[in-house]
């Protein structure tokens, strides 16, 4: 007699056998959704830690001068202002002075001092444009790909497509310290599995049952609560056989899992004073100093993506008055330098894709009208703004693309948010075309229809 295994490897030539192979896999995927996945092609990075800077900074004061806002300073833009959100006036001239950083010559502001240091690991894209000029729809298409709500971001996608090296800890995590504009729907998983949503931790509190609650059991042992979990699990499961597949139930199954392992890795990751005190005081002690150690934790244990964000709400959002950049640099620009300096002297940097950016810029021109107090700040921008690479596959010491002679919109080789994804998953070995999932009678993915590499970027 000849089993059915050994028919398929008989019949088609062993076609058969192949198709059970996959068949297999794909069980084997479902079962334990986290499993490190095969890539479409050799990637370039395994890690991507996303600094968002949320609130939209201004590119002409940070990474992206324009000499001629202060020949114009106080005068009407002569090409005329742009739309946005808000009423705008006249030229603002940036209070913030640029020099060239690095043997490359990189332009860096004087807010960015220590960051500047490593002008030559950095690649700045100064073309970068987005859809809208309001948070909501800037945050959902920077963080989903998608202006609306109900699309997964970028770090589930990641997830989804690649797994995570580390089965005790989530493949993708959000450090906040409280809630950005829109909350988690930043790093849902929508209707991609549960299991893949981004897990929030907040990042301003100082003890590890304040950052992740209930991580300790104070009743069952370890053991105890294995037994408890296999048997839920058991029951959850018998469950399912009876109605069929339920991606919320599974989400669940998973989701216990996942938070049981973490019980024994999590309050060791998070537990900073584990780390010399110089290396504290190089990062500082703000909750995004603390965020950009911890994210740089989590990397070297294998989660796959890292979302920090600068702060509750959109603290970079200065409508009022542009010098509050100086204040918020005070805190990021120490933090983003130690994080870099600290992936190289490890290794880890040629396999960590560092990004860092908000969900839109700021205009040239200063915002008016009743709705500021000071008027010397800027108004959202939609139409030009910066984003800056560094790491894994990155060319360092590079400006790419242009805005117009005032930094108002992307004018040399514009590059939207969606070829910015494309180009993140092409270094993380994917490509964006077809990394896909069929739900409600589509393939979606992270691009949509749109979105092309930047290959000019690529190392």
């Amino acid at each position: 007699m000849m089993d059915r295994r050994e028919a398929l490897k008989t019949l088609g030539t062993g076609f058969g056998a192949l198709g059970l192979a996959q068949l297999m896999q794909q069980t084997s995927w479902a079962s334990d959704p986290q499993q490190v996945k095969p890539t479409h092609f050799p990637p370039r990075a395994k890690h991507i830690i996303f600094l968002f800077l949320n609130g939209g900074p201004s590119q002409v004061d940070t990474f992206d001068p324009k000499p001629l806002l202060q020949k114009y300073h106080g005068k009407a833009l002569p090409t005329g202002n742009l739309k946005t959100e808000r009423k705008t006036g006249n030229v603002l001239a940036s209070p913030f002075s640029f020099r060239r950083c690095g043997n490359s010559g990189l332009e860096i502001s004087d807010i960015f001092p220590r960051l500047g240091e490593h002008a030559d690991d950095l690649c700045v894209i100064r073309s970068m444009h987005t859809n809208m000029p309001n948070h909501t729809q800037g945050m959902f298409m920077m963080n989903l790909g998608s202006l609306q709500v109900g699309r997964p971001s970028l770090g589930s996608w990641l997830s989804y497509g690649l797994g995570t090296e580390n089965q005790n800890l989530p493949g993708f995590v959000v450090l906040c310290p409280g809630v950005p504009v829109m909350g988690n729907q930043n790093w849902s998983s929508a209707f991609l599995p549960g299991v893949y949503q981004g897990t929030h931790i907040p990042n301003q509190e100082r003890s590890i049952e304040g950052l992740i609650p209930h991580i300790r059991n104070t009743v069952y042992s370890s053991q105890g609560q294995r037994e408890q979990l296999e048997l839920l699990e058991k029951v959850n499961r018998k469950h399912l056989g009876r109605i069929g597949p339920d991606a919320q139930l599974e989400a669940s199954i998973q989701s216990m899992e996942i938070a049981y392992r973490m019980q024994a890795e999590a309050p060791e990751v998070f537990d900073l004073s584990k780390e010399p005190e110089l290396t504290r005081s190089r990062y500082g002690d703000s909750d995004f100093g603390r965020g950009c150690l911890m994210a740089r934790r989590l990397v070297e244990r294998g989660v796959r993506m890292v979302q920090l964000y600068a702060g509750d709400g959109q603290p970079w959002d200065n409508h009022d008055d542009i010098l509050i950049h100086r204040k918020l640099a005070i805190d990021a620009d120490p933090a983003i330098s130690a994080l870099l300096h600290d992936l190289k002297s490890s290794g880890l940097f040629q396999e960590t894709v560092v990004l860092i950016g908000g969900e839109f810029g700021r205009t040239p021109v200063v915002e008016s009208g009743g709705a500021v107090k000071v008027q010397y700040g800027r108004d959202h921008n939609n139409h030009g703004f910066s984003m800056v690479l560094a790491g894994a596959g990155v060319k360092g010491g590079l400006a790419y693309g242009a805005t117009d002679d005032f930094g108002f919109k992307a004018a040399d080789k514009p590059v939207h948010v969606h070829d910015l994804h494309a180009t993140l998953l092409q270094l993380m070995g994917l490509d964006h075309t077809r990394l896909t999932y069929r739900y409600s009678g589509r393939d979606f993915r992270l691009t949509d229809v749109e979105g092309n590499v930047v290959r000019d970027i690529l190392a």
